[in-house]
């Protein structure tokens, strides 16, 4: 088999060492599902991201170290990161092609990518006692999506200062728990937390914000949002609110180039 080009891309930042680290494997044809699995694993970063081309689009998967994904916002960028930067792909739309998603564009503005995604469809539900026990502070509100919870909380820094048990939070049927509260300079922060997945703390998720975003712009009444995800390494997000679509932007920038050997 040959060699397979491998690249690391940090999403949502400007700056190396911040936002969230993503692996890209560009292949010509569909790896076996084993194998790619195999090679997040080996990766061990939150997501890796697998390309082919089909026709003038791409189709795209994601895996963390130990499961595939429906939907991973920061691989999609930085996959896009890559077609744009690495294999010069013309024009500034991207359109990618997920069994899982349906289709997912990017746009390139300048250094600015924007995602197109499906908006999440949030339900108030009560808060599950063990999930309170899990995080160690009670939300205001609890919300349910497709695949997690939104916990809802006053201030950025109970956000910051938060320690989950990540035994317990494994414990939640949930992809995973999404905390989030006002910001002190941007219209909401958040953090997201998913050891059920194989991810105790992701530094930047760009799925999340389709939930976050339709409950923010409501709350706030506001089409067009600033958000920061407050993770250690940290990542800046521009979010919109377009009914059944959200559009996430931000930057990337490229840590590393290789090849896998397999």
């Amino acid at each position: 088999m040959p060699k397979i080009k491998l690249y690391q891309i940090d999403a949502f930042t400007s700056q190396v060492f911040g936002g969230n680290p993503a692996a890209v494997c560009v292949l010509d044809e569909w790896l076996p599902d084993e194998l790619m699995q195999n090679i997040a694993a080996e990766n061990n970063l939150a997501e890796t991201a697998f390309v082919v081309r089909k026709d003038a689009d791409f189709e795209l998967r994601w895996f963390t170290p130990t499961v595939e994904v429906d939907l991973c916002g920061h691989a999609t960028l930085a996959a896009a990161y890559v077609l744009f930067k690495f294999y010069e792909y013309p024009g500034t739309k991207i359109n990618f092609y997920s069994l899982r998603s349906g289709l997912l564009t990017v746009d390139l503005d300048n250094e600015e990518l924007t995602l197109d995604f499906p908006a999440d469809t949030l339900q108030m539900v009560p808060t599950p006692e063990e999930l309170v026990a899990a995080v160690g502070v009670k939300p205001t509100e609890t919300y349910k999506g497709k695949t997690d919870y939104l916990l809802v909380y006053t201030s950025q820094k109970e956000i910051e200062e938060m320690v989950p048990d990540m035994r317990k939070l494994a414990g939640i049927a949930a992809r995973g728990i999404i905390v989030s509260s006002p910001g002190n300079t941007v219209d909401f922060v958040s953090r997201f937390f998913a050891p059920q997945v194989g991810v105790d703390e992701d530094p930047v998720t760009g799925s999340a914000h389709t939930t976050l975003t339709p409950y923010w712009s409501e709350r706030l009444g506001k089409a067009v949002l600033t958000a920061k995800q407050v993770s250690r390494r940290q990542g800046d997000l521009t979010v919109a609110y377009l009914g059944d679509r959200v559009r996430i932007t931000g930057r990337a920038v490229a840590y590393l180039q290789g090849e896998i050997e397999v």
